[in-house]
């Protein structure tokens, strides 16, 4: 049991630590890039933004202000090491972002500023995922929802909410250009979690319809050494059984295994597509 314990208090520190960590990384992306260009990443962060230019309110104690009753409404509703550590990241971010918002922007140009800043704040957002933490805001919002109404998708609440608040960001600057800059930011902020989550694999699936689908296949699992499958197929036009060879490959492999089958028979039939993860031997682990 005490072993048991240790376990999860190293591993509730680990969590607590990334948690922190990703805060930083966030605030940098928001205090260096962002806000010295009136940009928003959207969520409470744009709310924030708003009130900074609008009532010269810090931007971290504006955060830390709105997400208060939203911790409230979701003590009970998220459990308590998540509340804890979701409670850490929220305080975290706000003392960073003011700390650093002393400083220099790192650049004042827009564009710069809406991709470098949705990049790094997407690599902070993405290591708060991993140990399973927020900081607050509209995925705080998201996960209350959530436990009240089961069936409703968070990514949806959570679009929308960002949508209305980019807008508002909009109207409140009056340029549509904030808009559409800070849009960019949250498109790449999305991209760069995907990359960490999923990493980033140019897998692709090949689908080969041949009469010579032995040689094929064996010539493949030589030269290529790739694992080639065959699935029973049944062409509705000619109403005849078929092997069909199913193979995942690297993008490298791709015009190799084309050049291979083209060879063993010129007339076969080849499906490329794009797989969007492929677990297993020669691949991702998990």
């Amino acid at each position: 049991m005490e072993n048991d314990e240790l376990v999860n208090l190293k591993k509730l520190l680990i969590e607590i630590t990334g948690t922190v960590i990703g805060a930083l990384i966030m605030a940098i992306g928001i205090s260096l890039f962002l806000l010295p260009n009136q940009l928003s990443s959207g969520g409470i962060s744009g709310i924030a933004t708003i009130l900074y230019y609008l009532l010269k309110i810090p931007m971290g104690t504006s955060i830390l202000i709105i997400n208060i009753p939203l911790f409230i409404i979701s003590i009970y509703k998220v459990g308590k090491t998540f509340f804890l550590k979701s409670l850490i990241g929220t305080i975290s971010l706000s003392i960073f972002i003011d700390f650093l918002d002393k400083l220099n922007p790192l650049t004042e140009d827009r564009f710069l500023a809406c991709i470098y800043g949705g990049i790094i704040i997407g690599f902070g957002t993405a290591l708060i995922l991993k140990v399973n933490s927020s900081t607050g805001g509209t995925d705080l919002v998201g996960k209350v929802v959530k436990e009240y109404r089961p069936t409703t998708r968070i990514g949806n609440i959570i679009t929308i909410l960002d949508v209305v608040i980019i807008i508002l960001n909009a109207i409140f600057f009056k340029e549509i250009e904030v808009g559409l800059y800070s849009a960019i930011t949250i498109y790449l902020m999305g991209k760069i979690i995907d990359i960490i989550f999923e990493g980033i694999y140019f897998t692709k699936l090949i689908l080969i319809i041949s009469e010579k689908n032995e040689e094929i296949a064996k010539q493949i699992g030589e030269k290529i050494q790739r694992g080639v499958t065959g699935l029973l197929g049944k062409g509705m036009y000619t109403n005849k059984e078929k092997l069909v060879l199913m193979c995942a490959a690297g993008r490298g492999d791709v015009n190799r295994i084309k050049i291979v089958a083209k060879k063993i028979d010129p007339k076969c039939f080849i499906i490329i597509t794009n797989s969007r993860e492929v677990v297993g031997l020669g691949f991702k682990k998990i």
